[in-house]
């Protein structure tokens, strides 16, 4: 059965795209820790991180860099937190976390936007790429 993490891939659920390329796709967090809060993902579905092969694991590396750094450049913050967990959803995913406190990466205390808001960010993280 497919992750919800391929059905975005597939365009089968809509995300707000960040960066894309032939193996990684990065979109917006819908529940997001903090504004700015990123997931990257491999295209091809495979449940654990430590999982992925040598080659596609350092990929993935390089193009959560690439998205931190232009994250960094979007949205105010002390650093950028990264956060690879992966009970929620059967997909390897790296989260990037715009921090200004230790609190923002705990996944307790969640921020809301509006579609115009996740939009509009999207497009300024695409444009600090």
């Amino acid at each position: 059965m497919s992750s919800i993490f391929s059905k975005i891939v597939n365009g089968e659920i809509p995300c707000y795209k960040v960066a894309e390329d032939d193996n990684f796709l990065a979109f917006l967090d819908v529940n997001p820790n903090a504004e700015g809060h990123t997931l990257c993902i491999p295209k091809k579905e495979i449940d654990k991180i430590f999982d992925i092969e040598e080659e596609l694991y350092i990929g993935l590396m390089q193009f959560s860099k690439k998205v931190a750094i232009a994250l960094e450049k979007t949205v105010p913050c002390k650093r950028i937190g990264m956060s690879v967990i992966g009970l929620e959803v059967p997909h390897a995913h790296v989260h990037l976390i715009p921090l200004n406190e230790m609190e923002d990466i705990r996944f307790q205390k969640k921020v809301t936007l509006s579609k115009e808001e996740f939009l509009a960010l999207a497009l300024k993280i695409q444009g600090n790429l």
